[in-house]
């Protein structure tokens, strides 16, 4: 026979270990569903049988591969994106308000916020005048019939 026609051995896997079993070496049993499984040796064949999990066992590559003992080549990490900022429109308030509001430097903030808060309280002064010009004659009534004793309309007693 001729160097150049000697047959290549191809080896299987063992259903077990995971470890490579060559021609003339190990097993072949088939199982219940009639597929059938190459096994490494009577060890191997005495652990599917007593079914033990492979990933409890030490010696099995299954083991190695769960504790990392192995570099595994097949998985490579994935890239993350990374996020970008993007900025929306809040209710009230539209998308070029909210650029003019962060480009504004701090003191002109501070200048419109107190321009606001000047507001307000002018606001709530001419409230307070008008509820007091409303008032005044009906508090005044109502305290000339009690007679400065408090007592009628406030439900003291009465001799």
């Amino acid at each position: 026979q001729p160097w150049s026609q000697v047959a290549v051995s191809t080896s299987e896997k063992c259903a077990f270990s995971e470890y490579n079993v060559y021609p003339g070496h190990g097993m072949r049993m088939v199982r219940r569903d009639g597929q059938p499984v190459t096994l490494g040796g009577s060890k191997t064949k005495s652990m599917m049988l007593q079914r033990m999990k492979p990933s409890k066992l030490q010696w099995t590559q299954g083991w190695r591969r769960l504790n990392k003992k192995m570099q595994v080549d097949t998985t490579v990490k994935k890239r993350t994106r990374k996020t970008t900022k993007f900025q929306r429109a809040i209710v009230g308030a539209s998308l070029e308000d909210l650029k003019k509001k962060k480009t504004q430097k701090p003191h002109e903030r501070s200048a419109q916020r107190e321009a606001a808060l000047r507001e307000v309280k002018e606001r709530n002064k001419a409230k307070k005048a008008a509820s007091k010009k409303s008032e005044g004659g009906a508090k005044g009534k109502a305290f000339q019939k009690t007679k400065g004793f408090g007592k009628g309309a406030t439900g003291g007693k009465q001799r």
